[in-house]
């Protein structure tokens, strides 16, 4: 009995991605099968990064489809391809920037902008092009986070380069100012410098771009959920009720201006004692959670309150760099994928496939 193509994909249907939960043929993520004399050859494509899953989901597909009669050989490669999604109607995609996910909390001091960083260089270390843009005026905090030091360049008139930090493009107010100089500025000056470094920085084929938002949800924040171009929005809160009171306050920003909400990150939810082992929740238990339940979004994962985050991320080298294979980097790529996966589901951007019309005189 020979091995055919219906075969193939009859096994492939019965083999689930370990990320997504769906098959393989259902997701259309097989690709390029050809099936000849008991040779199968054939590509995995997901939409995601997910460098770390490559081997594993390799060897899975190699194992189910060795199980078919006459099979003889099999080769499988497995990839990703990253799509740009549509964002709110009116707003026009960036150039260079696939995807543009908002990192945001209604308020400060939830540990947002080191997730921010993490999730950046998470999502880069399983294989996209990533950039971030440090959206907090006031208070920048990726320069710092990421290391970088100096100006940037400008090539062109009117444009600057992205500074590079850990594989991450990044922008911020902070590479154009001193350490000590306050941004006395009202709202409308931040706005403006804000939408200066998004448009004028020359992005590089990003995949995806991370804004580290300011805190709250007043006029600066609504103003850029209108402007920017953006995919989908993950709100970081902690258990804390006042905490989630703000997050709620966040979520429903978005809403109102047509933005996704990919999912909310519950971060500082438990503390283990570095001397006894003793875990306790300083900030109370399941707040995020709850809150998803009550709102119908995603729980996209905890995060604990951890010593060596923070200064890890002080030092200029967070955790998914300076501790790549530990157990809280570990939850940071867990996290990325998530938020990744859940971008993927999102529409595609169809502006590109339709032709410009011009009206002229003849």
């Amino acid at each position: 009995m020979s091995v055919t193509v219906e075969s193939v994909q009859i096994a492939l249907k019965n083999l689930v991605d370990p990320n997504t939960q769906i098959d393989f043929v259902t997701a259309k993520n097989l690709k390029n099968l050809r099936v000849e004399d008991g040779e199968i050859s054939l590509d995995i494509v997901l939409g995601y990064p997910a460098k770390s899953q490559f081997d594993s989901i390799r060897k899975s597909v190699i194992n189910a489809l060795r199980e078919l009669p006459g099979v003889k050989n099999v080769s499988v490669n497995v990839s990703s391809q990253i799509v740009a999604h549509a964002v709110q109607r009116g707003v026009k995609l960036l150039p260079g920037v696939k995807n543009i996910i908002a990192v945001a909390s209604g308020k400060g001091g939830v540990g947002k902008s080191t997730t921010a960083v993490n999730l950046a260089l998470a999502l880069s270390a399983e294989g996209a092009q990533v950039g971030i843009l440090d959206a907090d005026i006031y208070g920048p905090s990726q320069p710092m986070m990421l290391g970088i030091t100096g100006r940037p360049d400008s090539i062109e008139e009117n444009t600057i380069e992205p500074m590079e930090g850990h594989g991450l493009q990044a922008s911020s107010i902070g590479f154009l100012i001193d350490d000590d100089a306050p941004m006395v500025w009202r709202g409308p000056m931040v706005t403006s410098a804000l939408e200066q470094l998004l448009r004028q920085t020359r992005w590089r084929d990003l995949d995806y771009l991370i804004v580290d938002m300011p805190p709250g949800t007043g006029d600066i924040q609504l103003t850029l959920a209108q402007k920017v171009p953006v995919t989908g929005s993950v709100i970081v809160t902690t258990p804390q009720d006042i905490a989630l009171l703000d997050a709620k306050k966040g979520l429903k920003m978005f809403e109102k201006v047509g933005v996704p909400i990919i999912g909310i990150i519950e971060n500082m939810s438990t503390y283990v004692c570095t001397q006894c082992g003793h875990e306790e929740h300083v900030f109370g238990s399941g707040g995020g959670e709850r809150m998803c339940k009550e709102y119908g979004v995603d729980f996209l994962g905890s995060l604990p309150l951890n010593l060596s985050i923070r200064e890890q991320a002080d030092a200029g080298r967070p955790t998914v760099v300076a501790d790549p294979d530990g157990a809280i980097s570990a939850i940071y790529k867990g996290i990325a994928r998530q938020v990744a996966i859940r971008v993927a589901t999102l529409s595609k951007d169809m502006s590109s496939k339709f032709p410009s019309i011009v009206v002229q005189n003849t």
